[in-house]
């Protein structure tokens, strides 16, 4: 059975061809940076430390040999901005430390549920697609709530325009409802939250908001999802001109993939 993750739906919401190219076509652009090395790392450690009981003392040389080998795997090392990797050496030590204050400040007292867990749930009136994708973390408080969470290493933070954001909030609504259906907890009982890992911020290193997911936004997220499918379904790759240029612009615009 083929499956959708929220990768990939955002990818379609901004241009269908685009979908197309990389999700049917296989055609490939983008083979990772500096940024998502250290990502990469960040996450890895992260997990480690709520779960692994002492792991605080060997966290920093952890981070350090995750991020030295996620930058041996990108494609062109001699590319690499070799300052700018030094600078995130020193934040990643930094952000670190604070991972597990900032989860005891803003939760009080816990317990991990689960750590990258895996969805791959059924869609309600959908038999060729399932749901797939891999929740960061799930810790589960004194009132028997459900926090769901999502660490996005950046550099200063989001704005408040940026944390609204449609689609980005929905990848917090969808790993909301399709971990309500996989583990039958009612939806009231389950909470969405990003924690922000900020390399460059001079204080408030972690921060974690929450993001409210509600029936009426579950039914929006939903019926974006049922649309994207219909259309994938239906070979429907319109190309959605207003993505070409938008933000850092699409890695396809005025390729032979793209004229």
């Amino acid at each position: 059975m083929s499956h959708v993750s929220f990768s990939e739906l955002k990818i379609w919401d901004e241009c269908a061809w685009k979908h197309k190219l990389a999700y049917i076509d296989g055609v490939t652009s983008f083979e990772g940076n500096e940024y998502t090395a250290f990502g990469t790392a960040m996450h890895s450690t992260c997990e480690r430390l709520v779960t692994e009981t002492g792991f605080q003392g060997k966290a920093k040389i952890y981070f350090l040999t995750e991020f030295r080998d996620n930058l041996k795997k990108l494609p062109d090392e001699n590319a690499l901005n070799i300052d700018l990797i030094k600078q995130m050496k020193l934040q990643g030590a930094i952000l670190i430390e604070y991972v597990l204050p900032a989860l005891k400040d803003y939760f009080g007292s816990y317990k991990v549920y689960s750590v990258e867990e895996r969805l791959y749930e059924p869609i309600e009136n959908e038999s060729e697609y399932k749901f797939k994708g891999f929740v960061d973390l799930v810790i589960q408080t004194s009132d028997g709530k459900h926090h769901v969470i999502d660490w996005k290493t950046c550099s200063w933070g989001w704005n408040s325009r940026k944390k609204a954001e449609r689609m980005i909030t929905y990848q917090l609504t969808f790993y909301k409802y399709f971990f309500c259906k996989k583990h039958n907890i009612p939806l009231e009982k389950i909470e969405t939250h990003f924690a922000l890992l900020k390399r460059t911020a001079k204080k408030n290193n972690i921060e974690i908001f929450r993001v409210t997911s509600g029936n009426k936004k579950i039914k929006n997220a939903l019926n974006l999802l049922y649309k994207a499918l219909y259309n994938i379904k239906s070979k429907n790759f319109v190309k959605n001109k207003l993505s070409c240029t938008r933000g850092y612009g699409c890695e396809f615009y005025k390729t032979k993939h793209c004229p």
